[in-house]
């Protein structure tokens, strides 16, 4: 019992910072550019936790990852399929790791 009510608190402190926002700036108008700045952050969280990693594919030679994610965003560019960009650069490292 004690568990469950260790989750439940749990889930509760990590719920109230996330509604609390979304209720309050539900009734209020945001100009167009703070909008548009708030739309860029979910990309940029996700740039900041995917970097790390791709200078750590091989640590002691980072452009094999730098090779993957670049295919990767180019892949990304040309609009294909996630399983083709993630083939992409799957190979690309596996190229570069092999020379």
């Amino acid at each position: 019992m004690e568990i469950l009510l260790i989750i439940g608190g749990m889930a509760l402190v990590t719920f109230i910072p996330r509604l609390l926002p979304a209720v309050v700036l539900q009734s209020v108008a945001l100009p167009a550019w703070v909008r548009r700045w708030l739309e860029t952050i979910p990309y940029a969280a996700l740039g900041a936790l995917i970097f790390p990693g791709i200078l750590e594919v091989v640590p002691e030679r980072p452009e094999v990852g730098l090779l993957g994610g670049l295919a990767a965003v180019l892949l990304a560019w040309l609009d294909l399929h996630i399983i083709w960009i993630m083939a992409g650069a799957i190979t690309a490292a596996l190229g570069m790791q092999a020379l």
